[in-house]
């Protein structure tokens, strides 16, 4: 190649670069779910997409990818065109699944960019609505008693509730005897109907069956109270200060997406996370947007890191086998 082709070459590729940054996004977004419509992800997601579009100019199009845990939707993403048209909405599952899954198709770090975290949900413990407790300390005292003859539901080797189960579990020092569902809606009209005894939810879930008194509520998993539930203590308040943990959900892309389709979304996320009507919904869901700095890709790569580290040993002191 001639010095005069060369150059010529690098100006046509100086000129591709920035148009194709300025055209996107140029099509509809699909965001990926890894669990069912109706769940407490699922209603993030389409409350997320609604304000990113807003600031993207298209469409952001849910598409709810069930099954293993949510591996399945996570290794769709995982292995899409990094193009910024097929992103990923993950919770703290992303960090469990190295522990959990002996095999995983993917890589929950390697395999995606980052774009920034969304919120922390808190966890509330639940239980049919004639439960013999009146308080947590009751209901511990009758898990412990009762022992796997008290049933808890949950979602999947993985999902929120179950990871809420094994915290509950490990810091009672009790069994219980696993229910599956294969969603958390289903899940949760089990509860009402009093066919499982106990049931952890992200707070999205249960909230307005606590506030109707349909169910129990005995406590909120994160350190402080929440704004919905004033009268609902937290698990530290009412004596199990172990009893500790949230379902945080961050956005990601596939790795190798352009830096500046990934600058796109944060600006897009960071724009909708300030948004009236999801920060509104979010307060009436018991939940709230991140801070801005959490809603970055430096941030959600930091506490993946940490988180992934944190719950491979609370998974390996349960005893669970990687599937």
């Amino acid at each position: 190649m001639t010095f005069f082709k060369r150059v010529l070459l690098l100006l046509l590729l100086s000129q591709v670069t920035p148009t194709f940054a300025q055209e996107y996004p140029s099509r509809p977004i699909t965001l990926v779910v890894p669990f069912s419509a109706g769940g407490p992800g699922d209603v993030i997601a389409r409350l997320l997409g609604t304000s990113m579009s807003a600031t993207l100019k298209q469409a952001v199009v849910i598409e709810n990818v069930v099954g293993a845990g949510g591996t399945l939707g996570t290794n769709r993403v995982a292995k899409a065109a990094p193009d910024g048209y097929t992103l990923l909405l993950m919770h703290v599952g992303q960090a469990t699944a190295p522990a959990l899954y002996a095999k995983l198709p993917f890589d929950p770090i390697g395999d995606f960019a980052p774009i920034g975290l969304v919120t922390d949900v808190p966890m509330i413990l639940v239980a049919r609505p004639n439960f013999p407790a009146k308080d947590l300390k009751e209901l511990v005292a009758h898990v412990r008693a009762q022992g796997d003859k008290v049933t808890y539901g949950n979602v999947g080797l993985g999902s929120a509730s179950h990871l809420c189960g094994l915290m509950f579990m490990s810091a009672i020092e009790a069994k219980l005897t696993p229910i599956y569902y294969k969603g958390g809606g289903p899940a949760l009209n089990d509860i009402i109907a009093g066919h499982i005894d106990v049931y952890c939810d992200p707070a999205t879930g249960p909230t307005p069956y606590i506030q109707a008194g349909t169910i129990p509520g005995y406590a909120i998993t994160s350190r402080k109270r929440v704004a919905t539930l004033p009268n609902l203590p937290t698990a530290a308040e009412a004596g199990v200060p172990a009893f500790d943990v949230t379902t945080w959900y961050g956005l990601y892309a596939p790795r190798n997406t352009p830096k500046a389709i990934v600058d796109a979304l944060v600006d897009a996320l960071q724009k909708a996370l300030k948004d009236p009507p999801l920060v509104n919904r979010f307060a009436e869901l018991s939940m709230a947007p991140v801070e801005e700095e959490r809603a970055t890709p430096a941030a959600l790569d930091a506490f993946l890191k940490a988180e992934t580290d944190k719950w491979s040993g609370i998974i390996k002191r349960s005893g669970i086998e990687p599937q």
